[in-house]
């Protein structure tokens, strides 16, 4: 399987078939990587509803619900609008599971954070949390990390 985590992909895919449970996304800084890498897994319809790319800071508000305030006040790399977009995923496209993903993959800071900073959101049948992390790498790894990372809390709470 072609793409960052195909293993992982289909492993989810799988489980959430078995399961008769669902998953969407809200990316900002992997624009679509993590829907796009569970769409290669055959079967995925059975299980991905879709996403909302929000890369732009005030679509993480108009799409998927995000604060307005908490995104004036901590900017758009923060814990809670991974959160809030992942619980945003989720009701916006009536999935049982909502991942939410936000970061700077560099080069640059992004509002004085530094380049591999990212929060993952998960929001689902009484779960609602968020796994930070410190990642090293130019764009393209840092991204691609990102999506295992999403992956793997996903998993965490299927397994």
């Amino acid at each position: 399987m072609v793409g960052p985590g195909g293993e992982q992909a289909a492993a989810l895919i799988a489980a959430l078939v078995a399961r008769g449970e669902t998953v969407a996304a809200a990316e900002s800084l992997t624009a679509g990587l993590v829907c796009a890498t569970l769409a290669q897994v055959p079967g995925a319809s059975g299980a991905l509803r879709g996403g909302l790319v929000v890369y732009a800071t005030e679509l993480k508000t108009a799409l998927a619900g995000v604060d307005a305030e908490l995104l004036a006040e901590h900017g758009a790399v923060h814990p809670e609008v991974a959160a809030q977009l992942a619980v945003g995923a989720r009701e916006r496209c009536g999935a049982t599971w909502g991942l939410g993903l936000t970061g700077v993959a560099g080069p640059a800071a992004q509002d004085g954070v530094a380049p591999g900073t990212v929060h993952v959101g998960l929001a689902g049948p009484g779960t609602r949390t968020v796994r930070t992390l410190s990642l090293s790498g130019d764009r393209d790894l840092i991204r691609t990390q990102s999506v295992r990372a999403a992956f793997s809390l996903l998993g965490e709470h299927l397994a």
